[in-house]
């Protein structure tokens, strides 16, 4: 076998998630490398300098660091289970789902989750600040769980919107899982236990340690 497609990854990133998602479907080989986010290889910054996981260096030195780039690059090689193609709605409406995902909705999930990093914003009340953000978020998540009368996102399966999402979804209910389950959301509540029942998302979220480059090895050369 040739080379592989090194993912360099870290295990509870959700765009890192997602990546691992399409390309465990795809069933595309490929060499994982985990990452520890405070010491990151140098080979990963040499690939993509901007130094965010996933990224992922094909054989031919093509660099492909958005996560959203990767499972569609898995997918249109393999596509078993159609993630690529919704029956319910068209592929413009699937990518504008997720545009409002990565958009509005990570802004208000990552100061909900970590209202410190925003000191200027939370202007000293970092309770209230991360209260507020919680609720713009909750906004949205009333519309998927309305979409998700079908079962999912998109219709009655699953597709590249579902995979995209459901990362996030896991990251903003884990943030007080007690307050999410109160919710009235019982779709979104269900389809989010499925998920995390799932064959798939238990074999992506596999621990691994933590990647490092092979050690030199040198000969000594003796008289």
């Amino acid at each position: 076998m040739g080379a592989l497609p090194v993912l360099y990854s870290f295990r509870r990133c959700p765009y890192a998630m997602r990546a691992r998602l399409a390309l465990a479907v795809s069933a595309e080989p490929h060499e994982h490398r985990e990452v520890v986010l405070r010491a990151k290889p140098a080979e990963m910054l040499t690939a993509s300098p901007k130094g965010t996981v996933p990224v992922l260096l094909l054989p031919d030195g093509e660099v492909i660091d958005e996560s959203l780039d990767i499972m569609r690059w898995a997918l249109g090689r393999n596509d078993p289970a159609q993630w690529l193609t919704p029956t319910g709605v068209s592929a413009e409406e699937m990518a504008a789902l997720i545009a409002s995902n990565d958009g509005d909705f990570k802004r208000h999930l990552d100061r909900y989750k970590y209202p410190n990093r925003y000191p200027q914003e939370a202007a000293g009340d970092h309770p209230a600040f991360a209260l507020k953000h919680r609720s713009e978020a909750a906004n949205w998540l009333v519309q998927l769980d309305a979409r998700l009368a079908g079962g999912w996102l998109c219709g009655g399966k699953a597709c590249l919107a579902d995979m995209a999402i459901l990362p996030f979804i896991r990251q903003f209910a884990h943030s007080d899982a007690g307050w999410f389950a109160a919710q009235p959301w019982p779709r979104l509540q269900g389809w989010l236990a499925d998920f995390e029942a799932s064959t798939r998302y238990i074999g992506v979220m596999e621990k691994h340690a933590p990647w490092r480059p092979a050690m030199a090895t040198t000969r000594s050369l003796r008289a």
